[in-house]
């Protein structure tokens, strides 16, 4: 089922299976529309995502920013209106007010959605045209793959008084050990180079190469068996939080079940008679 659109999201599938999300907002440098409203910027990535998901048609999904920047994050300076931003969702919808209230609608919103983009089976990739800022930073840092160019840059919201969201405090120390994440705590910036470095972007490329270097990775991710790549994605998201044992025993049933698979006895049938395998994800 195709998602409900807005003019602040593009949703763009193409043929060669590639799904193009785009924050589009450049005027506003693609501050987010909202926070936790069903018509909200990230929950719409959510939406737009798992539409892609649904899609037999799509490979592998592309989030990025039209104009100079991935996603400014919140948008300190306006908000949208209600009838634009639709209604909180349930558990975030509290008539009371302070600072319980604020937690609750970060939790029941803000945070599900987030996690809602590193639930996605089939691969994501952030091309990050630009800054990176707070949400933004958060939504690239949950998708499996980043790639950068010399204008990418990841900032944190600490000059606005908020500590980095759950991509940033989970997945960060993961990435990059404790000691720099901490260090990213605490400065709240980071270049395109340090990032690289660091292990936080896949790819560093110069700004005009950065949609061919994407449509090239793409384009190698297509042509692998879907099943191979929804699986070992799983397993390797779940094996962050599991143990050695654990992750034996999942690979292990995956590789017997995935052996039958209609897509591996394509693969098989394809090398031998030296042609390219069409798979089907089944």
């Amino acid at each position: 089922m195709a998602p409900k659109l807005v003019d602040y999201l593009s949703y763009e599938p193409e043929e060669n299976g590639i799904l193009w999300i785009r924050f589009n907002r450049p005027d506003r440098l693609n501050a987010l529309v909202g926070t936790a409203e069903e018509n909200g910027t990230v929950a719409k990535v959510g939406e737009y995502m798992r539409a892609g998901d649904d899609d037999p048609k799509i490979r592998v999904i592309v989030l990025t920013g039209v104009g100079r920047v991935f996603c400014a994050g919140a948008d300190l300076r306006s908000k949208m209106p209600a009838e634009v931003t639709g209604e909180d969702f349930p558990g975030a919808r509290g008539a009371h007010e302070g600072p319980d209230a604020a937690r609750q609608h970060f939790f029941h919103g803000f945070t599900k959605l987030h996690r809602d983009i590193s639930l996605i089976r089939k691969p994501t990739i952030a091309m990050i045209n630009g800054p990176a800022v707070g949400s933004g930073m958060d939504m690239a840092l949950h998708c499996d793959i980043r790639i950068g160019c010399e204008k990418t840059r990841f900032i944190g919201y600490q000059n606005a008084g908020q500590i980095i969201e759950n991509g940033g405090s989970y997945y960060l120390p993961k990435m990059v050990g404790l000691g720099r994440a901490l260090e990213f705590a605490y400065t709240g910036e980071l270049d395109a180079q340090r990032a690289y470095d660091w292990g936080m972007l896949n790819h560093l490329v110069a700004l005009d190469k950065l949609e061919e270097t994407t449509r090239a990775l793409c384009d190698r991710i297509i042509k692998v068996p879907p099943l191979v790549q929804w699986v070992g994605k799983r397993i390797m998201r779940a094996a962050l939080d599991s143990t050695m044992e654990t992750t034996m025993v999942l690979t292990s049933n995956a590789g017997g079940i995935l052996n039958g698979s209609e897509d591996a006895k394509e693969a098989r049938r394809a090398f031998a008679e030296k042609r390219p395998p069409v798979f089907k994800g089944q």
